[in-house]
């Protein structure tokens, strides 16, 4: 497993990034290295994860949504992200169902499943069955794939 670090976000200019629009975007990744900052492209079309307790959002208590990175796909809503212990953001639900994609990761030499976005297909981080009631899911995010919306000016805090 490669570690990251939140570090080095620069700001590139991502025609692609809309809050609103659904549209499924088939990019090659030479298009996504030129409009995302590296982090958020080494997590993202790379499937790397960044460091546990270090990321932006894994104590960020703010009320709002995350959405996607790369593309600005609608994700998950801060009413059902918790405290896994991990190190990294959890929630035990998406905002929608059908925004998200999965599938089976063998990368850790043990099966897990793959958590990625619908619209992008960037990489978001893994769905383990170990979380809180009512669906004993835990959708572990990388905090680089993720972007924060709030409401009443939340904004996170590192």
């Amino acid at each position: 497993m490669l570690f990251i670090s939140c570090q080095g976000k620069v700001k590139k200019h991502n025609p692609y990034f809309s809050l609103t629009d659904t549209t499924e975007l088939r990019l090659p990744n030479s298009t996504w290295e030129e409009v995302l900052a590296d982090g958020v492209y080494t997590v993202t079309r790379e499937a790397s994860t960044e460091m546990p307790y270090t990321n932006e959002y894994w104590d960020f208590k703010g009320t709002g949504y995350y959405h996607c990175a790369a593309c600005g796909n609608l994700l998950f809503s801060s009413a059902h992200k918790y405290d896994s212990g991990t190190g990294w953001p959890s929630f035990w639900q998406p905002s929608e169902p059908n925004r998200l994609l999965f599938r089976k990761d063998f990368s850790e030499r043990e099966e897990r499943i793959e958590v990625r976005c619908r619209r992008c297909g960037g990489h978001l981080g893994h769905l383990f069955y170990d979380g809180p009631a009512p669906t004993r899911q835990r959708f572990c995010m990388n905090s680089l794939a993720l972007k924060f919306v709030g409401g009443n000016g939340s904004k996170p805090t590192k």
